[in-house]
């Protein structure tokens, strides 16, 4: 890249942030900041937009630590976000590529449900179906094992969707809000009354996997399932971005990443931007499914039997092992 274009980008970068960011007096400064590396030359003499994002993208969040707030270099390329009809393609794209963010749906062994999201959580525009699709394979399990170790983010429409299966209520139920400084407004957003397919039976167990890669829309999924005591997060504690952002086509290559609203949740009445989604059972992100499923299995040996179930219930032994299948022939 030129001198002069990347003194352009930098430019309508930093009136991006000045103009939209969450918090507008921080968004000042971080503008005036940006303005004087570039006067300064400190970007110069970075010749690659890989090089460009990575050093703007630091400076950025210098100070603030807010990891929604970033140059992104994309390799493949970016729509316009003012034409529409390209982005709206761009997406339904996208999401038709990674099965709508339902990467892993499988009943395990014991009847147990494992659904994994990554690495998005697509507008419900582009995958409403393919989660009631999943959902729906799931519903008649005993328990769920929900892995977003590895989802980066998404839409908080779909993050709603979602709860209106797992959150089991015919009442919709207020989760959260979205407060944007720049316009003044606040969305709310709601489960659904009704949902196409069966609801996941809210006696029924959850438990959500997470890792320090899980992310924004991903953090607020098990978030929004934590504070409103549906499911037990397993694994570590999240990456911590909770504003949500805008993304802004400054060149072929890349785009500018805005936080502009704050999330309120309901419950708690506030985020977990800059200190993550804790979780209930800490460990290693790797050993989070191991942890989740001999629980799960547990719950699962624990519950009524009957001749019909005879066969899930010795699939539950074979998942926990000797001890278990000790336990089962003293019994």
């Amino acid at each position: 890249m030129e001198t002069e274009e990347i003194r352009s980008v930098l430019g309508r970068l930093g009136a991006l942030v000045g103009e939209h960011y969450v918090f507008p007096d921080v968004g000042a400064e971080v503008a005036d900041r940006l303005a004087t590396a570039v006067a300064d030359g400190r970007y110069d003499e970075l010749h690659t937009p890989a090089e460009l994002a990575e050093a703007v993208t630091a400076d950025l969040q210098s100070g603030n630590n807010d990891k929604h707030l970033r140059l992104i270099f994309r390799r493949d390329g970016l729509p316009d976000e003012t034409d529409p009809v390209a982005e709206e393609a761009h997406w339904r794209r996208r999401a038709a590529l990674d099965a709508g963010g339902m990467a892993r749906v499988e009943r395990l062994a014991g009847n147990i449900g494992l659904l994994e999201i990554r690495p998005l959580l697509y507008a419900p525009e582009h995958a409403a179906p393919a989660v009631t699709a999943a959902l729906s394979l799931l519903a008649s399990t005993d328990a769920l094992l929900l892995d977003l170790r590895r989802c980066l983010g998404g839409s908080p429409d779909q993050v709603a969707f979602i709860c209106s299966y797992l959150l089991d209520s015919d009442e919709p139920i207020h989760l959260q809000d979205l407060v944007t400084p720049a316009d003044g407004t606040t969305r709310q957003f709601w489960t659904a009354p009704y949902v196409p397919g069966p609801r996941f039976d809210r006696a029924k167990p959850i438990w959500v996997l997470t890792s320090t890669a899980t992310f924004s829309g991903g953090e607020e999924l098990a978030y929004n399932l934590q504070q409103f005591k549906r499911a037990t997060i397993v694994g570590e504690r999240t990456g911590g971005g909770a504003h949500p952002r805008r993304g802004f086509k400054l060149h072929e290559q890349l785009e500018a990443s805005v936080p502009v609203a704050r999330s309120v949740n309901q419950v708690s009445g506030t985020n977990w931007e800059g200190t993550g989604v804790a979780p209930e059972l800490e460990v290693p992100a790797e050993q989070a499914f191991d942890e989740a499923y001999r629980r799960a299995a547990e719950h699962v040996l624990g519950l009524q039997g009957d001749p019909e179930r005879n066969g899930v219930t010795d699939e539950a032994r074979t998942v926990l092992g000797p001890v278990a299948a000790a336990v089962g022939t003293a019994g």
